[in-house]
């Protein structure tokens, strides 16, 4: 059965914690105009597949210092709450997005306040928190001072990853899975583990994949995707060509790794040559695999649901626990 999930009216109020029965995560998502409704959907299909027969009540969050079009902030404005509601509100859980890098130092992107105040505010209210990608990068830079390092180009593809390490946020799944990446930066798992962090998967080509760290609540970090529905990576390195032939980016991006079948990766391989030699906008309307039926497999998809389930399953340990510092003794016989 699917979860009954939903996204909340901007004029609702905020019932405390112990007042409401739904689940309610709030997701700051700060991707950019082209990716914000994608990965808000990404997110909210995720949840509703890895909440069995919970109520989750998704609350929608954005930066304001981001900087977007028109369109992005018009969509914003009608879709997502204030940031203030953010800082006043008690939530269940907390998922952060990154953003596309703009700048090589993450303290000096524009939305580098608000999102260390976001960290502390979680660290404080002991809100159970996914940091995802660029946002688990700025965590641990805030938190630890651990800086991430360029791998050199960009880190994109399906990547094979060993379970490392044993929690329940890693129960019931495989000794390995596949899941994607897209970075151009990456953390050296030996500092995060002299830190304090427990790495519970790592991929031999692009590093940690899942840490964690018990904070005032429970902080997971992934550098991967799995989030990511099966089209994810196509659009991503369909965009970057597009940047490629405008002009925009310099270099021609590599293709995904473990991601297009062989086919479809010679007929990749062919259109580069022709961006070579005809590097024109116009290019990119042939650019192949845009038919919906050629689109990857979502081989990780499976691995995805069962990691929200299990951390679903603590965000809820969480706030039984919580019940019981605040109401005694009495009300732990109750919520057993």
């Amino acid at each position: 059965m699917k979860a009954s999930l939903r996204t909340a009216n901007h004029a609702s109020r905020s019932p405390t914690r112990h007042e409401r029965e739904p689940l309610v995560i709030a997701l700051v998502n700060n991707m950019g105009d082209a990716a914000l409704q994608t990965t808000e959907q990404q997110f909210a299909e995720l949840l509703g597949a890895a909440g069995a027969d919970s109520d989750i009540q998704l609350r929608l969050f954005s930066f304001p210092e981001l900087i977007r079009g028109d369109t992005g902030r018009a969509y914003v404005a009608g879709h997502y709450e204030p940031i203030d509601r953010l800082w006043a509100g008690e939530f269940d859980g907390l998922i952060v997005t990154g953003a596309e890098p703009r700048t090589a130092a993450l303290p000096d992107e524009v939305y580098w306040p608000s999102l260390t105040r976001l960290v502390d505010w979680a660290n404080e209210a002991g809100t159970p928190t996914v940091w995802s990608c660029l946002a688990a990068h700025a965590a641990v830079l805030h938190l630890d001072g651990i800086e991430r390092r360029p791998v050199g180009g960009k880190l994109s593809g399906v990547f094979r990853c060993a379970k490392v390490g044993d929690h329940p946020l890693v129960s019931e799944l495989p000794a390995s899975w596949c899941i994607p990446h897209s970075r151009y930066n990456t953390l050296d798992p030996a500092e995060l583990a002299a830190a304090g962090y427990e790495i519970l998967s790592l991929s031999d080509e692009a590093g940690a994949d899942t840490f964690i760290q018990r904070r005032g609540a429970l902080f997971v970090f992934y550098q991967g995707h799995p989030e990511y529905d099966a089209g994810a990576l196509f659009r991503e390195y369909r965009r970057d060509v597009g940047r490629f032939l405008s002009g925009t980016a310099n270099s021609y991006p590599e293709m995904p790794r473990g991601y297009f079948d062989d086919e479809t990766a010679r007929a990749f391989i062919a259109f580069r040559v022709r961006a070579h030699c005809q590097r024109t906008r116009e290019l990119l309307d042939e650019f192949p695999g845009s038919d919906p039926r050629q689109r990857p497999a979502h081989v990780w998809r499976d691995v995805a649901v069962r990691l929200y389930a299990n951390w679903l399953s603590t965000v809820i340990a969480e706030r039984r626990s919580d019940v019981v510092v605040a109401t005694g003794p009495a009300s732990q016989i109750r919520t057993v």
